[in-house]
C-alpha cells in the first residue's frame, strides 16, 4: 500500500482506498524510461522516485535558478508587484527591517489594486511573535485593512504545550520545533528556497532559489499549505489567535495524539488526491523533459516522507557517481551518516558552513558556541569515515566569504560518467535531527534531461564550491571547549 510503503508513519488508508502507489509503480516507469533513454543512459535508474512522491513534468526553461540574496528579493517583490489572484508566503518568519517594510508595503499596493487578489500567509508562531516587534505586528495592518483578502496563520506546535508552554521562555521555545519551509507561490509561479523573508537573506546571506512556472505545480503548493494553515492559528483583525474555521483542536489543549492524527490525515488526503489526478496525465510525461518531485517532512506530526527518499537516494548512488550535499548547518543524522558512509558508493564533496560564515557565530550566550559544535559533530563524521576507510570518497569543504553567512542546503548527484547535475534537491531541510523529527520542512526532488538547465545548476554549484576550501584538517583540529562536547551529546537532536 502507498502509505504502508512509503510514508510509513502515516495513518492506514479505508479499505476501499485504491492502491495509487501500485498503479503508478506499474504504469510511470516504463512511459519514462522512454523519454529518459533517448536523451541520458542510465537515468531510468531514478524511476523509482515516481513511485514514493507525487510528479510533475515540465521543461527545463519553466524554471529559473537565481543565485543571488539581492536577486531573491527583487524576484519576490517583482511577482508581488504583478500577482493578480493569489499570494502564498510560507517562511519560518518575516523580518522587521526596512527591507521588510518596503515588502510588505509592496504587499499592500497589489492588494489595493487588485481587488480579487487573495494573500495567504503562514508563519512560526514562536519565531513570529517574537518580541514586541516582530512578523506579526509587521503584518497585522494588512489584516485589520483587508480582512477579506488576507489569511495570516501561524503554526504553533503540538510540542509545546502544559507546563513547556507556560515556562519556557522565548527562543527556548523554538528548539521543541518549527515551521520552516519556505515556499513562495505567485499565482502560476512557486519559489522553493531554504532562505526566510528578512534583511539578511535579502542581502548577504547566500541560499539557494529557483522559480518554477508550472501551475499543476502551484495549484499542489497553494493547496499543501491552506491545509497546513487549517491546523495552524488563524489571526483575526483585533490581533488574537484562534481557530481556523475548518478545525476544532487548538495544538496545545486537548491531547496531542488526537491533534497530530488529524493534522496527519489532511496531509495524507491530499497526496491520495494528488496521485488519483496523476492517473489522467501520465501522456504528458513523454512531452517534458524536467520532472518535478515535492518531498515533506512533518516529524512534528509523525509524517516521515523526505527523509525516507533522502536516504533511498543516498543509498543508491552508484559506482561511478558523484553526489554534492551542502548544508547551512552540519549535523546530518546519524543515519544519513551510515547511508553516506556503508552505502553509498558516490564519489561525495560535503559544503558547509566556515564558523565565520555561520550565522549563530558571535550570538550571545550559548547560541554563540553553535558553530563549534557543527564542527565538532564533522569532526566525529571524518573520524568516523577514516575507521570505515571511506574517507578517500568523501570530502569536506567550509564555504567562507567576507561579511557573508551561509545558509545554502541541498544536492547535486551525477551519474556516471556526467559532467553536467542530472538530479538535485532543493529546499529547506538541512539533512541534521531538527529537519527530521522537529520541525516542518518541504524540498523539490528535481531530475532533468535539459541541456540548458543542468548547464545552470552546474553554475550554481560551482559558484558556491568556488568560494570554499577544503575543511579536513581544519576540523579535525579546531579547539573545541569541553562544555561544548557535553552538550552536543545530551542536545544534539535540539540543533
Amino acid at each position: 500500500m502507498f502509505l504502508r510503503r512509503f510514508f510509513s508513519s502515516f495513518a492506514e488508508p479505508p479499505l476501499n482506498q485504491p492502491d495509487l502507489i501500485g498503479y503508478i509503480g506499474q504504469q510511470t516507469p516504463q512511459v519514462l524510461n522512454q523519454s529518459f533513454n533517448s536523451a541520458t543512459a542510465g537515468l531510468e535508474s531514478l524511476t523509482w522516485l515516481h513511485n514514493v512522491a507525487p510528479c510533475f513534468p515540465l521543461r527545463g526553461d519553466q524554471i529559473q535558478v537565481i543565485h543571488e540574496p539581492k536577486h531573491f528579493y527583487e524576484t519576490l517583490v517583482q511577482r508581488i508587484s504583478i500577482a493578480k489572484n493569489r499570494i502564498f508566503l510560507t517562511s519560518l518568519y518575516l523580518g522587521t527591517g526596512q527591507l521588510e517594510s518596503n515588502f510588505v508595503q509592496t504587499l499592500r499596493k497589489s492588494l489595493q489594486q487588485q481587488s480579487s487578489l487573495k494573500v495567504n500567509v503562514l508563519l512560526d508562531f514562536t519565531r513570529g511573535t517574537r518580541g514586541e516587534v516582530n512578523s506579526k505586528t509587521m503584518l497585522m495592518p494588512l489584516v485589520k485593512d483587508f480582512s477579506e483578502q488576507v489569511q495570516l496563520s501561524l503554526y504553533h506546535t503540538p510540542n509545546l504545550r502544559g507546563m513547556t508552554k507556560r515556562w519556557i521562555p522565548p527562543r527556548w521555545n523554538e528548539l521543541l520545533g518549527l515551521q520552516h519551509m519556505k515556499i513562495y507561490l505567485f499565482d502560476d509561479a512557486v519559489l522553493i528556497s531554504g532562505a526566510n523573508l528578512s534583511n539578511d537573506y535579502f542581502t548577504n546571506r547566500q541560499d539557494r532559489y529557483i522559480l518554477i512556472e508550472d501551475k499543476a505545480l502551484a495549484d499542489f503548493y497553494a493547496e499543501f499549505i491552506s491545509r497546513v494553515q487549517e491546523f495552524s492559528l488563524a489571526v483575526r483583525k483585533d490581533s488574537e489567535v484562534g481557530l481556523h474555521h475548518n478545525w476544532k483542536i487548538l495544538p496545545y489543549e486537548g491531547t496531542k495524539e488526537e491533534f497530530t492524527e488529524k493534522a496527519k490525515q489532511r496531509i495524507m488526503d491530499l497526496m491520495q488526491d494528488v496521485y488519483k489526478q496523476q492517473q489522467k496525465a501520465l501522456s504528458n510525461f513523454t512531452k517534458a523533459d524536467t520532472w518535478i518531485f515535492p518531498l515533506i517532512e512533518m516529524g512534528q506530526i509523525g509524517i516521515h516522507h523526505d527523509s525516507v527518499v533522502t536516504k533511498r537516494l543516498l543509498s543508491n548512488c552508484v559506482a561511478g557517481s558523484r553526489l554534492k550535499l551542502a548544508t547551512g548547518y552540519f549535523n546530518l543524522t546519524q543515519e544519513y551518516m551510515d547511508t553516506l558512509t556503508h552505502k553509498c558508493l558516490a564519489q561525495c564533496s560535503i559544503l558547509m558552513a566556515h564558523p565565520n560564515a555561520n550565522g549563530f557565530q558571535g550570538a550571545r550566550g550559548p547560541a554563540g558556541s553553535i558553530p563549534t559544535a557543527y564542527s565538532l559533530i564533522a569532526k566525529s563524521f571524518y573520524e568516523s569515515l577514516v575507521r570505515g576507510k571511506q574517507n578517500h570518497r568523501v570530502n569536506f569543504f567550509e564555504y567562507e566569504k567576507q561579511g557573508w553567512t551561509y545558509h545554502a542546503k541541498g544536492l547535486w548527484y551525477y551519474l556516471p560518467s556526467a559532467s553536467l547535475p542530472n538530479l538535485t534537491l532543493i529546499g529547506s531541510s538541512n539533512f541534521g535531527e531538527r529537519s527530521v523529527n522537529r520541525d516542518l520542512e518541504t524540498q523539490v526532488c528535481l531530475i532533468t534531461t535539459s541541456q540548458n538547465l543542468s548547464e545552470r545548476l552546474q553554475a550554481e554549484n560551482e559558484r558556491l564550491f568556488s568560494l570554499s576550501s577544503t575543511a579536513e584538517r581544519q576540523i579535525t583540529t579546531r579547539p573545541v571547549p569541553r562544555w561544548v562536547q557535553a552538550v552536543v551529546r545530551i542536545f544534539r537532536n535540539f540543533f
